[in-house]
Formats: C-alpha cells, sequence, structure tokens
C-alpha cells in the first residue's frame, strides 16, 4: 500500500509537470475521474497574439461570410456578434448593397486591409462603390480563438462609432427656376428670392419633373440632430426647371428700389390672372415680409371701405361728405396733421385719404359689412394657395372702435404687400384672382375664389377715385409720368410704440399692380410710392 501510494505520486507529478508546458489543465479531473473509463484532458485555451496564419485565416473567412450573405456566419467570427450581424445585415438592407467582393491585402501585424466592391441598387439606380477598408484580427479572451476585432469602420472606414450605413434619397431634386419669359432667376440676380427659391425647389422639384439625388450615407440613429455624412453618390439627379410667373424686369426694379430703405418690402401682381411679378424686401432673411407680413395697412384700406359704400348706396364719387379735423365712435379719430376740407367729395375724401370723412359712416353699417366685403369681394381670408408660403389678410367683424379704425386700416386689420397688391389688382381687373407665382395646373391645386365680383359701377367709380388720387391726390408725387391708365391709394399706419407711422402704397398702371409697405417711413406717398411707381415703371 504504501509503495503503490508512492507510484501515484509520481504519476501526477509527471502530469503536473507536462500540464505545466501546456497552460490550463483540469488537473482535478484527471486526479478524481470516476466514470471508469480514461480523464480526457481540457483544450488549453491559447493566449498571446495571433498568428500569422490565423490572421490571415481569420479574415480570409470572415470576408468570404460577409460575401456570400451569411451576416451570421461572419458576425460569429467577430468579437462583437450581436453588434456585427446589425451592421452587416443593414450592408444589406438599408445600405441597399446588392452584391458585394472583397480582394484581400497582405497583412501587417495583426492588421489585414482589403479592397471593397459593391454593387449598390436603390428603385432605378444601380451603380458601383469601390473603396478601401480594414480589419483587426485579436484573440477572444473567454476562447483563445483568432476573432476580428468589431469596429463599424470594418464596413466602411468614415463610420464612427453609432453609425451606420443608409442608401436614401439627398433631399428634393434640383431645380432652375425660370420666369416667365424663360429667364434664369437666382439669389445671386436677385437677392430677394433666397429665400424663395429652396421653398420652390421643396415644393416643385419633383412635380416639376426633377430627380432627387441618391446617396450612400453615414447615419447616427442615436442622434437625430446629427448631420448624415456623404459616403458615395449612386445618382446626381435630375435637376428639373420651373416655370414661375415672376417678370425678371419688375424683379430687378422691385429689388434695387426696396434697397433705397433700410426695411421695406413690394409685391407686384398682374390684375388680369394674378400671376405674381415681383416679391422683394430690404432684408433678406428667411421671413419674407412681402408675402408673410402681418401688420395694419393704414389707409389702403380704404379701398375696401370706398367698395363696400359704394355697394351700399352709402354713397357715390361726387356725394358731398365733409372731411372734419376730428370724428367720433367709441373714440376719437382725427387726420394727419388734423387737416379738413369741409366742402368736399367722396372722391375727394378718398383722394386725400381723410379719416374722418370715412369714420363718419361707421354707425351706417353693420359690424360684419366690412369683413364680409373684405371676403366676398377682395377674396381676403380665403385660404391662398399661391404655390409659397403667404398670409392671406384678416379684417375682423369688430363692433364700436373697432369697427371705425377697421375702416381706415387701423384696429385689428392685417396685411401683407401681397394682400394690397391684390386689391389693388381686384379694382383694377373688376373682380379677384388669387394671386399665385407657381402654375396650379403643376400640382392641380385649387385657388381662393371670392364669391362675387365687383358690381362694373362700383368697379368703374373705385377706378376713377384712385386715378383721381393718383393724379392730383396724395399718390400724385410718386405716380407722376406713368400715363393714364393708372390708380393709387396711400396709407400710413399708426403702431404703437412706433414714433412714425408705417407707410403703404398701393396702386396700378395698366395690367400691373403692386402695393408696397415701409415700417416706420412715415406718409406712404413718400415712403412706399416711389417703390411702387419702380415696379409699375418696370412692369
Amino acid at each position: 500500500m504504501h509503495k503503490g501510494a508512492k507510484v501515484a505520486i509520481g504519476v501526477v507529478a509527471a502530469a503536473m509537470a507536462g500540464a505545466a508546458g501546456l497552460g490550463a489543465y483540469n488537473v482535478v479531473n484527471a486526479v478524481t475521474d470516476t466514470s471508469g473509463g480514461q480523464a480526457e484532458a481540457a483544450a488549453p485555451v491559447k493566449t498571446g497574439p495571433p498568428t500569422e496564419a490565423e490572421v490571415d485565416r481569420t479574415a480570409r473567412d470572415f470576408l468570404a461570410a460577409w460575401e456570400s450573405g451569411d451576416a451570421s456566419k461572419a458576425a460569429a467570427l467577430t468579437d462583437n456578434a450581436a453588434a456585427a450581424t446589425a451592421a452587416l445585415t443593414g450592408y444589406r438592407k438599408t445600405a441597399h448593397v446588392e452584391k458585394v467582393n472583397f480582394r484581400q491585402g497582405a497583412a501587417t501585424g495583426t492588421k489585414v486591409p482589403f479592397s471593397v466592391t459593391a454593387e449598390v441598387v436603390y428603385g432605378t439606380q444601380r451603380a458601383t462603390w469601390s473603396y478601401e477598408s480594414s480589419l483587426g484580427v485579436v484573440r477572444g479572451r473567454s476562447t483563445g480563438a483568432a476573432l476580428v476585432d468589431w469596429q463599424p469602420a470594418v464596413v466602411n472606414p468614415q463610420l464612427s462609432q453609432g453609425e451606420s450605413l443608409t442608401t436614401e434619397v439627398s433631399g428634393d431634386p434640383q431645380i432652375t427656376a425660370v420666369d416667365r419669359d424663360g429667364t434664369t432667376l437666382d439669389a445671386k440676380d436677385y437677392p430677394s428670392l433666397a429665400s424663395v427659391l429652396p421653398e420652390l425647389r421643396k415644393r416643385y422639384g419633383q412635380k416639376a419633373g426633377g430627380e432627387p439625388a441618391v446617396e450612400v450615407r453615414a447615419v447616427d440613429p442615436t442622434s437625430p440632430g446629427k448631420a448624415p455624412k456623404t459616403l458615395y453618390v449612386l445618382s446626381k439627379g435630375k435637376p428639373a426647371q420651373l416655370r414661375t410667373t415672376i417678370d425678371a424686369s419688375a424683379q430687378r426694379a422691385a429689388e434695387s428700389a426696396v434697397d433705397r430703405q433700410t426695411d421695406a418690402s413690394v409685391v407686384a401682381v398682374k390684375p388680369s390672372t394674378g400671376e405674381i411679378l415681383a416679391i422683394a424686401n430690404s432684408k433678406k432673411t428667411e421671413f419674407n415680409a412681402a408675402l408673410m407680413g402681418q401688420t395694419p395697412p393704414g389707409s389702403t384700406m380704404k379701398i375696401i371701405t370706398a367698395a363696400m359704400l359704394l355697394e351700399q348706396g352709402k354713397a357715390t364719387p361726387n356725394k358731398p361728405v365733409p372731411c372734419p379735423k376730428y370724428a367720433t365712435y367709441g373714440m376719437k379719430f382725427h387726420n394727419v396733421e388734423e387737416s379738413e376740407n369741409p366742402g368736399a367729395t367722396f372722391a375727394q375724401d378718398f383722394a386725400a385719404s381723410c379719416n374722418t370723412a370715412f369714420i363718419s359712416f361707421a354707425g351706417e353699417v353693420p359690424d360684419g359689412a366690412l369683413a364680409a366685403e373684405a371676403r366676398d369681394v377682395f377674396g381676403l381670408g380665403q385660404e391662398w394657395k399661391t404655390g409659397l408660403p403667404s398670409y392671406d389678410g384678416s379684417v375682423p367683424a369688430d363692433p364700436d372702435s373697432g369697427k371705425a379704425a377697421a375702416m381706415i386700416g387701423q384696429g385689428r386689420v392685417q396685411m401683407s404687400p401681397l394682400n394690397m397688391a391684390s386689391v389693388a389688382a381686384t379694382v383694377r381687373a373688376g373682380s379677384f384672382h388669387q394671386p399665385y407665382v407657381v402654375a396650379p395646373s403643376l400640382d392641380n391645386r385649387p385657388l381662393a375664389q371670392a364669391s362675387r365680383a365687383l358690381p362694373a359701377t362700383v368697379a368703374q367709380q373705385l377706378r376713377s377715385m384712385m386715378r383721381l388720387t393718383a393724379v392730383s391726390g396724395t399718390g400724385s408725387r410718386a405716380m407722376s409720368g406713368l400715363g393714364d391708365d393708372i390708380g393709387a391709394k396711400t396709407g400710413s399706419a399708426e403702431i404703437d410704440g412706433q414714433p412714425k407711422p408705417n407707410g403703404w402704397f398701393a396702386g396700378y398702371r395698366g395690367d400691373v399692380a403692386a402695393a408696397a409697405v415701409v415700417p416706420g417711413g412715415g406718409h406712404g406717398g413718400d415712403s412706399a410710392g416711389p417703390i411702387v411707381a419702380a415696379v409699375l415703371r418696370a412692369g
């Protein structure tokens, strides 16, 4: 017994000595195996850097599995199978790589370069994307096996942590916007269109026949605000030519005219059709005040008020309507510079922009009458679809002093230069034509309609009163030299806390109508009038 024990100890000692040279070995199992058979030693876990042969074989097997489309098999050869599976699956599904081939290069240590040739297919677009990448081989901590050190950059070297590949359209198709005669419109030559052109591209790029670019991009789903990186352009797309209603000559004149003021906006339209001929702002910002401005229009509103009074038979151009210094209706109103004309006619009141004469009618008309006239005849507040973001105007049906203030374009009345250009155009044409900058036939959008036209007699009376204003009234200086077929109305809108009123001017010459506002400009005939006249002259 004692002698046998020595033999057993010697065997164990020898076994331990051998195990020491092989690395980890389950000595306990070797000694205590009770299965009745011969004890089996666990395979040793390899340590240290992968050998040259392991690096080559691991890279080759990984690339072969990836190339065959077996994402799970390829991912199993990495040290992060879950992340690798997601990335390699996305390579096919979201990056739209239909086929890929690799050419493995010579390893440098544990780093293996490889060339990628990927066939990317998106819709009808197909292209070959070639690039260089590399992978590293490490030894697995628990298995000791040689594995690909998984990083997003294995898929493409420009990918960072958290990023993945996607192939998608790149925004909206490019457009070349042209004016009504085919002249190219760009922001360099027409700075006020800098905010207009991108919106036209967004709305009409595809409708006009353009095709968007298709790109392979690096995106980070966990960071929605992070801009994607373009890695490859599959297709540059096809730009569309978009014909607008803009008239290049009128637009150039509008740009030049507003630039003479620190802050000014102007719009011109074609009365017979509603086509917008020019849009300009002296402040070149994202906010387009010419189309989207919301501010009281001052006495230019008297065009609508006069139409209401003429339609209701409350006034005629030659009817005597005194113009006193003051008038009271819920509150005290006055004229600019407290002027007066006791013997004035209604037409003279209009031409001289007498506030008190118009206020004197406030008690004779229902509270909602002015709002109805603005909506039913002039199309205001009717959800205009101009082809660009625009404001439709607002005339609330206020009682008491609010009604009186609205009759002279104060109170809660809100208009943009586009609205007032349309008002002048409606008088010139006799009926409302909703303004637009892109033909509605392009996208089949319905244009706003007024429920009725101006009665012919009223339209003629309004034109005669606007002509009187342009020839001998408050608009005469600005409209001088523009011929006979002209009409105008000036306005000065008082704004709380503002030392000088906003200057307004609306007018027409032949088949061109325009309106402008100069915030803080004072009298509209002096500030906004020259802007409108310059556009009418060019149109």
